[in-house]
């Protein structure tokens, strides 16, 4: 089968489409047909085995791979269509459209992959495409999870730092459905997209450093690793929360004693990408609630591009991979 590999660790050209075997699933599993997979900043850090948290390096390198890359097919976020499925499946079955994450086996930049059942993989919402629902696991189970940790009230208040992003994109929407007053933080060019994702107030961080804003937050959110910590801390209103998508480990160690020795809480709790959390998302998406947002669809050969944009931020939401003749 085709699938776009890497060979060596490097910049986006060290990506190209290969032949690789397809996969073969055991007896719990699902052989699924990748129509569509997300290009994330996971994958660029995997492909250059370079990462923003810089703790995650050497296990993450043991992990892939020390002189080269071992897994060579990346994609951990996908939309397809089930092809056949194990002795043991009960819950899906051939023929059913499907949307879902491959965890830490990757694999969704080929054009089949082979997944437990257990997986987060559901029924893909039915009025979206494919590669819309390709865009919605990584920044919608991160955004999901973080919000409902928030606790947000109706009429609460949220800053959510790097709004601009796929999981930023989303904790807006889902922040609106509770009825909060969100502020959002990005770039210039990101602003007009933001307020159209229902954003009440956005800031520029170019022209602008939030943490001198003299304003105060029920909830911050931020997904940029290089977040002044003490700063947002700072912006809480008494009990407030501050939920770290991206920690440092300096975060996770001020966290704790942010949470245990005053009145706010700090956390880092890791989405844990339930299939339920998925379930819900189908349902928010199907009801008109939230919606994935798409800059552009690339083909398999245009894989390199398609890393470029993501590792660059010139883009105006999620990047998608067409993988196959889909």
């Amino acid at each position: 089968m085709k699938a776009v590999v890497f060979d060596a660790y490097g910049p986006p050209e060290v990506l190209h489409v290969g032949e690789v075997a397809k996969p073969a699933p055991k007896n719990d599993e699902l052989l699924i047909r990748v129509h569509a997979a997300e290009a994330t900043k996971a994958d660029c850090e995997f492909r250059r085995s370079r990462f923003a948290v810089k703790w995650l390096w050497p296990t993450t390198r043991l992990f892939t791979g020390i002189t080269k890359p071992r897994l060579r097919v990346l994609g951990w976020y996908f939309a397809g269509t089930i092809e056949s499925v194990g002795s043991s499946v009960t819950r899906l079955q051939p023929g059913d459209e499907v949307f879902g994450c491959t965890k830490l086996r990757m694999g969704a930049y080929g054009e089949f992959v082979s997944l437990p059942e257990s997986y987060s993989i559901v029924p893909k919402p039915a009025n979206i495409s494919f590669e819309e629902a390709a865009a919605v696991p990584l920044g919608g189970l991160n955004a999901l999870h973080f919000m409902t940790l928030a606790s947000i009230k109706p009429g609460g208040s949220v800053l959510i730092n790097g709004a601009g992003g796929s999981i930023g994109s989303f904790a807006i929407m889902i922040a609106k459905t509770m009825g909060t007053e969100v502020t959002a933080v990005d770039r210039t060019e990101k602003q007009e997209m933001l307020r159209s994702l229902g954003a009440d107030h956005v800031i520029d961080y170019t022209r602008e450093d939030v943490t001198k804003s003299g304003k105060r937050f029920d909830v911050i959110m931020t997904m940029v690793a290089q977040s002044p910590y003490s700063g947002f801390v700072g912006m809480l209103k008494p009990g407030g929360r501050y939920l770290i998508v991206n920690p440092r480990l300096s975060d996770m160690v001020r966290s704790f004693i942010t949470s245990r020795f005053s009145d706010k809480t700090a956390t880092f709790a890791f989405a844990g990408e339930k299939p339920e959390e998925l379930l819900q998302l189908k349902e928010m998406i199907e009801a008109g609630k939230i919606r994935p947002v798409l800059d552009r669809v690339f083909p398999m050969d245009q894989a390199a591009e398609a890393h470029h944009m993501v590792e660059t931020e010139q883009r105006l939401g999620t990047i998608v991979i067409r993988i196959g003749d889909a």
